[in-house]
Order: C-alpha cells, then sequence, then structure tokens
C-alpha cells in the first residue's frame, strides 16, 4: 500500500507542478501566453500524470480488494516483484498514451486564432483550435480514454463490490468499522477523480458549458492533489505514530 501512495504523490506532484503555475499566472493576470511546445510539453505531462493516477487507482482499489476479502493470500499475491512490474506496466501505457496524443497533436493544422479559452493547455481545448479534420483522431482519443479512464473505473467497481459483500459478513461491529474506515476515503477521492473525468472526457462536448469543463477541470487538477495527501496520511494510524516519534525524537 505504501509503495503504491508513493506512486500516487509523484502522480499529484507532477499534474500540480504542470498545471498550478498557469492557473496562478492566469487567474492573476487575466492570461497567459505558452508556445507551442511549451503547450505540448504541457499537455504531455499531465496526461503521463493522470493516466498513470487512473490505472494507479485501480491498481490500489486491488490492493484493497486482496487485503479485506482474502487476507490470507495478500502477502504472495501482492509481492515485490507484482508492484514493481504492475507499476512499471502503468508509466509504459501512461507515456504510450501520451506520445500518440503528441504526435496527433503535431499533425494539426493551426490557422487561428490562437487563444486557448482554459487554465492550461488540455486535449480539447487544442483539437478545437485545429483547421484540420480531427474525427478519426478524436476517435482514437475516446478509444484511448475508454481504456484509461472507463476500464480501470469499472474495475474498481467490481472490486468495492466484492469489499462490501465481504465487509456485511464481518460479525464484529468493530471488525466492520474498521474495514469501512479503510476504503471509505479512498472510494471518496475515486469517486470525485473518476467522476468529473469520465464527465469532461468522455462525454459529449457540445451539451458543456466551458464554465462547466473549467470548474470540473480543477477537481482532478488540484482538488484530488490537495485531498490525497490528507486521505492517505494525515488519517493514517501508522504515520500519525511516526511522526509521533520523530516529534519525540527530536
Amino acid at each position: 500500500m505504501y509503495f503504491f501512495i508513493t506512486q500516487l504523490s509523484i502522480c499529484d506532484l507532477l499534474v500540480t507542478a504542470d498545471i498550478v503555475p498557469t492557473l496562478l499566472h492566469t487567474v492573476l493576470y487575466a492570461g497567459s501566453s505558452i508556445t507551442l511546445i511549451g503547450c505540448i510539453t504541457q499537455y504531455s505531462v499531465f496526461a503521463i500524470s493522470e493516466s498513470s493516477e487512473c490505472l494507479l487507482l485501480s491498481l490500489m482499489s486491488y490492493d484493497r480488494y486482496v487485503a479485506i476479502c482474502i487476507p490470507l493470500h495478500y502477502h504472495s499475491i501482492m509481492n515485490h516483484n507484482f508492484c514493481i512490474t504492475s507499476v512499471s506496466v502503468i508509466w509504459l501505457v501512461a507515456f504510450t498514451i501520451s506520445l500518440i496524443n503528441i504526435i496527433c497533436i503535431y499533425s494539426f493544422y493551426f490557422c487561428g486564432p490562437h487563444v486557448i479559452d482554459h487554465f492550461y493547455c488540455d486535449y480539447e481545448p487544442i483539437v478545437q483550435l485545429s483547421c484540420s479534420d480531427t474525427t478519426i483522431i478524436e476517435e482514437i482519443n475516446l478509444i484511448l480514454g475508454f481504456l484509461v479512464v472507463t476500464g480501470p473505473f469499472i474495475v474498481i467497481l467490481m472490486s468495492y463490490v466484492y469489499i462490501v459483500t465481504t465487509i456485511l459478513k464481518i460479525p464484529s461491529n468493530t471488525g466492520r468499522h474498521k474495514a469501512f474506515s479503510t476504503c471509505s476515503s479512498h472510494v471518496i477521492v475515486v469517486s470525485l477523480f473518476y467522476g468529473t473525468i469520465i464527465i469532461v472526457y468522455m462525454f459529449p462536448t457540445a451539451g458543456q458549458s466551458l464554465t462547466l469543463r473549467k470548474i470540473l477541470s480543477l477537481m482532478y487538477t488540484v482538488l484530488t492533489p490537495l485531498l490525497n495527501p490528507i486521505i492517505y496520511t494525515l488519517r493514517n494510524k501508522d504515520l500519525k505514530e511516526a511522526f509521533h516519534k520523530l516529534n519525540l525524537f527530536f
């Protein structure tokens, strides 16, 4: 679990360092300028970090499933090799998806205006600036979005169906409360993260206002990275004890 939390922290640090400076500059100065290379670089870092987080959250839900539903097999299933291999595959898949999107963006022809009505360089606002026919590319992006967003979300739902079923079978109230407290925080963040991403990327944009899309984008670019450290560290009993020992040491 702690190994996966470190990977989640890396994703949050990447997306925060990538998005927040541009967001603050746009808010403070009512706009910001960026080169095409800078825009593509910003989007590539965003795509890698968010794709990795989508896949990583599904892996963390599987980790909770094994820990609660089949605890006696936990150490044999979630061993060191499995953790390293699964995380490596996640980062490789995220990099590949980002590379495909970057190649698609480079194939666009931009004839103006060169103004992105957003607080960072996202795929859809860039596509809207293109004068090229982007029908096929948008279909490819929709397929990739299904694999990275909808697929992991289904895995998470299935995992938590089994988890809730197992928790309800626990005879003691203390045991049920402990199991629910372990998973409830993860469910809250997952629902917020996937819910906003699915609305923004998997539904047609015609029925959405630009203001709504910006607000929803804030949820998974700013709010979720803010909540993750609170939920996974400040509420974690082991980390609280470690900080307490550290304070006593100093």
